[in-house]
């Protein structure tokens, strides 16, 4: 399949060199746009390289908050989005001023956000997290109550390790919404050597029935070093896409109902290519907005 794409993967990657870009690639993208990837992680991998990235441009091949974050953490770097019609339906579920509306209702209460969210809702809160790090994140706060926003299956998986009280905002990821408990027990009888991992934004139902819980990068970490030979994945199905690269030798099973991010996947070849030659759909954030933001990620990713 990548033969087909070759020409414009090789015109990608010596625009890299001219423009001095890095290309920044999660997860659940195309398999075919890992070619031209610099570095494929999660939201947490990712941040960290945008921070540390001393390349001119950065293109950012994810979903909107994605974007965003990097530009916030290189305010002086060109950030481009090869689509920026890509949006996380999650993100979108809350805004700066609801959060604000929010706030109201637990005055004092600290908000750990989550990173798949706006840069203005970041602005709002005191610290931000990702799947990988959201239980220790919550822990490292002194506050014996915290908020969170926006995934509710998050904060209901974090609250099973922590002593604080969480309260979550109502919002979550459909792809991780629709894995099925129930589907997921017939897959386990079907292939009953397989290890079960499940991403944190499942329900709590699903998580029951899982071995491992773990974020797309604590994944990765399962599969290297756990002698099982097969895997039942509950996550965006580019995910598997991932897996078997690092591991080639192991067999993996999408968990019946895992679904496509449809707004991961509007990211192509094409428009990475068309991006970066025209150095369009630059991501800009409002700069008192966006130092407000810096603040809750920096703090995140001080928190080992």
């Amino acid at each position: 399949m990548l033969g087909e794409h070759k020409e414009l993967i090789d015109r990608i990657n010596r625009l890299k060199k001219e423009k001095n870009a890095v290309i920044l690639v999660h997860n659940y993208q195309r398999p075919e746009i890992y070619e031209v990837a610099d570095y494929i992680e999660d939201s947490l991998g990712l941040s960290r390289k945008a921070a540390e990235t001393k390349a001119r441009i950065i293109v950012f091949c994810g979903v909107d908050f994605m974007a965003e974050s990097a530009k916030i953490l290189n305010p002086e770097k060109k950030v481009l989005h090869p689509d920026r019609t890509a949006k996380c339906p999650m993100a979108a579920a809350i805004t700066g001023e609801k959060l604000r509306e929010f706030k109201k209702k637990h005055p004092g209460v600290p908000v750990v956000a989550y990173v798949n969210t706006t840069a203005d809702v970041k602005a709002e809160s005191d610290i931000g997290c990702t799947s990988a790090n959201a239980i220790e994140i919550v822990n490292s706060l002194p506050d014996k109550t915290v908020i969170m926003v926006p995934d509710k299956y998050l904060a209901a998986y974090v609250q099973l390790h922590t002593d604080k009280k969480v309260i979550p905002w109502e919002g979550h990821c459909y792809v991780h919404k629709d894995i099925s408990a129930e589907q997921l027990k017939i897959a386990k009888e079907m292939h009953p050597d397989a290890k079960v991992v499940a991403h944190p934004e499942c329900r709590p139902e699903v998580l029951k029935e899982a071995d491992f819980v773990a974020s797309t990068s604590q994944m990765e970490k399962v599969v290297r070093e756990n002698p099982a030979k097969e895997f039942i994945i509950a996550t965006e199905l580019g995910m598997i896409e991932k897996l078997k690269r690092i591991a080639p030798e192991k067999i993996f099973y999408a968990a019946p109902l895992a679904g496509i991010c449809l707004n991961m996947k509007k990211v192509t070849l094409q428009n990475v290519y068309e991006t970066l030659k025209d150095e369009r759909n630059e991501v800009t954030v409002p700069e008192d907005v966006r130092v407000k933001a810096k603040k809750s990620l920096d703090r995140m990713l001080k928190v080992k």
